[in-house]
């Protein structure tokens, strides 16, 4: 006897043993109750059936279809911004294997480097902020284990006679004292002072009687970096032409950041276990943009080449000197 029957059949009973007003109250009362339970009836029955169909495979094929083209346009999409990325630096990894190695062989023990000199040291221009050429060097030689100690002490705007000065620093002669590698940049603001200094009337005869006086900045530069420091080695860094995008029309400037480079290495060569390392052929026609927004500094691709450049000098000379020994 199915439900709806007993439903029926107790809806009739009680009319059966009550009055007529009662009769209809208990109508009224079943009928809504019995409504109820009929609707809930066949709505069970509808959603059982519904369970036991089964799904259509091909729909089930394209959902997931779907699900993976959308997968698939987040991974090409995570490609194209890596892609963007590298064309972006085309120097991202700029350190060669041979280099890398380099690295792992002769940094094997505690050193300590000294920084020295104007801007170009500092890092002012690289838009990381990272401190520029030895900035990437501390990062790079120190990638998996801090082995080289690196203080860096270059002021921006330093002249030759400035950079005197300040190795007479008390906190700067103890740091040298115990420097195993002396990375210094100088020049270029010597160069800006004769600029300023003579702007309205600029000759190349003002520069070379400056030029004079830089040479013998630099040889007491390094008799006291060796009064010092006996035994470190000691690197002067040259500098490129900073004024290239401003006076491009003035080739003289050319010939006097190339003669004052020139005076920069043959100084280096009167002493011992001092060198010099070239870098403005990297900024004469660089293939990317090496200058940061002020079009005088390095931006961070170009202190990524000045990082490659001093550390492969520093390997050949490490090199160099195992052999000799």
């Amino acid at each position: 006897m199915t439900i709806f029957s007993l439903y029926i059949k107790r809806l009739c009973f009680i009319i059966y043993i009550n009055n007529h007003d009662l009769g209809v109250i208990h109508i009224k009362r079943l009928t809504i109750i019995t409504f109820i339970l009929i609707t809930g009836l066949i709505l069970t029955i509808f959603f059982i059936k519904k369970a036991d169909i089964p799904t259509n495979p091909m729909e089930e094929i394209l959902k997931q279809e779907e699900v993976n083209m959308e997968k698939d346009l987040e991974n090409e999409g995570e490609q194209e911004k890596e892609v963007v990325a590298v064309r972006e630096d085309p120097v991202k990894e700029f350190l060669s294997e041979k280099l890398k190695k380099a690295v792992s062989f002769f940094f094997t023990q505690e050193i300590k480097v000294v920084t020295l000199g104007d801007s170009l040291t500092e890092g002012i221009g690289d838009e990381t902020n990272n401190g520029g050429y030895v900035g990437i060097l501390n990062d790079t030689i120190n990638a998996e284990k801090h082995i080289v100690q690196f203080q860096n002490f270059a002021k921006r705007g330093s002249r030759s006679g400035q950079l005197l000065n300040r190795i007479e620093d008390e906190e700067v002669t103890v740091a040298l004292e115990d420097a195993d590698i002396i990375l210094i940049t100088i020049g270029a603001n010597d160069i800006m002072q004769v600029f300023k200094e003579n702007f309205t009337d600029l000759t190349l005869d003002k520069f070379t009687q400056e030029q004079i006086r830089y040479e013998q900045r630099l040889e007491m530069i390094f008799n006291e970096l060796r009064d010092i420091n006996e035994h470190g080695d000691i690197y002067l860094i040259g500098f490129y032409n900073p004024f290239k995008e401003y006076f491009a029309d003035i080739e003289e400037l050319e010939f006097i950041v190339d003669s004052w480079n020139q005076i920069g290495s043959d100084v280096t060569m009167r002493y011992d276990n001092v060198h010099y390392i070239p870098i403005k052929d990297m900024f004469d026609d660089p293939p990317v943009n090496y200058y940061s927004e002020d079009n005088f500094h390095p931006n961070h691709l170009g202190y990524k080449m000045i990082a490659e450049r001093v550390l492969h000098y520093v390997m050949n000379e490490g090199e160099r000197n195992a052999t000799n020994e």
